[in-house]
């Protein structure tokens, strides 16, 4: 588990293409210390089990699946990439339960400055848009962030300073890909009460809300 309170910037030394997967060796220097091989590491909030270290780089295995879902499949030598380790139990938990299980990628249509701080809209797919809530929390390349605003077709973040230096996210351009993971919480509230992708509730379960003076 995650909170996306990112670490540190790395920076992808080496890609190694298979035929529907890839093999990513990154640069992390200090972040590595601690970890072991088999550890978890989020790589652009994708979680990623780190399958070799050296010389100051972690390597790891890309699943097509993961290829798919994500922007990981763009991923060329020289990115810089957010990293985090997954949390420990002592830690503390400054962000949102973010799992690392990335829910589509979206694309990055304005960044507009407003006094110290950057608005950022991202256009994304209406199964990701209808589990964000205004002033929710959505994971963007596994940075924990607040909904500023949220409509049919994008939502938007405000990004403060030490956000836009600790991350990638402000060095993003119009057009580029971003992954993103919806709150946890909201999906497992969506299966429970039934709905598909159009939204429709279960009667049952309505039935029962309505007969309990719920609705």
């Amino acid at each position: 588990m995650f909170t996306g309170i990112i670490e540190k910037i790395g920076t992808v030394k080496k890609v190694t293409r298979l035929s529907k997967g890839a093999v990513l060796q990154i640069e992390a220097d200090e972040l590595l210390e601690g970890v072991k091989i088999g550890d978890s590491i989020a790589v652009n909030g994708v979680c990623l089990t780190v399958t070799g270290m050296s010389g100051g780089c972690f390597t790891a295995d890309i699943m097509a699946e993961t290829m798919r879902r994500s922007s990981l499949s763009d991923v060329t030598s020289g990115n810089r990439v957010n990293l985090e380790r997954a949390m420990a139990a002592d830690g503390r938990f400054g962000g949102h339960i973010v799992s690392g299980h990335i829910d589509g990628t979206g694309t990055v249509t304005e960044l507009k400055r407003e006094d110290n701080a950057v608005w950022v809209s991202i256009k994304a797919d209406p199964s990701i848009l209808r589990l964000i809530v205004e002033k929710g929390s959505i994971a963007i390349d596994g940075i924990s962030l607040t909904v500023a605003y949220v409509d049919d077709r994008c939502f938007k973040v405000s990004v403060i300073p030490h956000t836009g230096e600790e991350t990638t996210l402000l060095s993003k351009k119009l057009g580029d890909s971003v992954n993103l993971e919806n709150d946890i919480i909201g999906k497992y509230v969506e299966k429970l009460l039934g709905t598909d992708s159009r939204q429709q509730k279960n009667s049952d379960f309505s039935a029962m809300l309505s007969e309990n003076g719920f609705i």
